[in-house]
C-alpha cells in the first residue's frame, strides 16, 4: 500500500484555540483563525443516532452541564445544550457543532485541520468510518488534506480500509519502544505525541524513520523552541498566537 502524503504547518490550534474559547466549539475555530492558526484540531465522536460531532469527552458532563454519555445521548438532544456557559457568561449559549457545520466553518475561514476521531469505548470502527465518509463527501477541495489522529489504533485501522488516500498519524501519550511498529499496522506517516514527555532520542528516530512529528499540548514558548530544536515539525497549541510568535 502507497502511503499518503502529509505536509503540515509549523503550528495547529488545539481544540480550536482553547485557552480563548470553549473547546471544539464554532467560536474556538474562529478565534483560533483570528490568532492566527493555519490549522486546528479538534476531536469527533458519534451521537446515539450516529451524527459525527465535536465533542472530546466520551460523557457531556464537562462541557455542557448533562451528565450522560455521548454514545447514549440523541443529536437532536446534544444540540440543543449550553456548550459555552463553562468559560463564562460571554460564551453561553455555543453550542455543539455537527462535523458537518464544522466544515462549512473551516471552508469560510480557509483552516486545514487535524481531525481527532475520539470514539465512545467500544466504537472505534462506527466512528471511524463515520468520519471519513463525511470529509470525503463534504471536505474542500481549496483546503489542505485533513490529517486523521486518533489514541485508538482499531479506529485508524478502520480509517485506513475506508479511506487509505486521507494521511493518518497515531496518538501516543509517550512513546514506547513499540511506537513505529505501532505506526506501520496502521499505515500512518505521522506521529503526534506528548511534547512534555518527548526525549531527543526519540525525537531523532521518529525523524530518521520518515515520520512527521507534531506535539501537543504546548503553551509554553520555551519548550516550544526547544521542540522544534529536536526536530519537531508540527507544534499543537491552547494558544496559537502566542506560540506562532515563539517559533516563527
Amino acid at each position: 500500500m502507497s502511503l499518503p502524503s502529509l505536509s503540515l504547518p509549523r503550528l495547529i490550534g488545539h481544540r480550536g484555540a482553547a485557552a480563548y474559547a470553549p473547546e471544539n466549539t464554532l467560536s474556538s475555530l474562529r478565534e483560533a483563525r483570528r490568532r492566527g492558526a493555519p490549522w486546528v484540531e479538534f476531536d469527533v465522536n458519534l451521537s446515539a443516532d450516529d451524527v459525527p460531532l465535536l465533542m472530546h469527552d466520551a460523557r457531556l458532563t464537562r462541557t455542557t452541564g448533562l451528565d450522560q454519555p455521548v454514545a447514549a445521548t440523541s443529536w437532536a438532544d446534544i444540540e440543543r445544550l449550553d456548550a459555552g456557559a463553562w468559560m463564562g457568561a460571554a460564551f453561553a449559549g455555543e453550542r455543539v457543532p455537527s462535523l458537518e457545520k464544522a466544515i462549512a466553518a473551516l471552508a469560510a475561514l480557509g483552516l486545514g485541520a487535524n481531525v481527532e476521531i475520539k470514539p465512545s469505548p467500544g466504537r472505534e470502527d462506527e466512528v471511524a468510518r463515520a468520519v471519513v465518509a463525511m470529509l470525503r463527501r463534504l471536505w474542500p477541495a481549496h483546503l489542505p488534506t485533513p490529517l486523521l489522529s486518533s489514541f485508538k489504533d482499531a479506529a485508524l485501522a478502520a480509517a485506513r480500509d475506508a479511506a487509505p488516500e486521507l494521511p493518518r498519524a497515531i496518538l501516543i501519550d509517550e512513546l514506547q519502544d513499540d511506537w513505529r511498529d505501532r505506526a506501520q499496522a496502521v499505515a500512518a506517516v505521522g506521529v503526534n505525541t506528548n511534547g512534555g514527555k518527548l526525549a531527543v532520542a526519540r525525537a531523532a528516530a521518529v525523524k530518521a524513520a520518515g515520520y512527521k512529528l507534531s506535539v501537543y499540548t504546548i503553551n509554553d514558548p520555551a519548550l516550544a523552541r526547544d521542540l522544534v530544536a529536536m526536530g519537531v515539525d508540527c507544534v499543537i497549541t491552547d494558544v496559537p498566537d502566542i506560540i506562532a510568535a515563539a517559533i516563527g
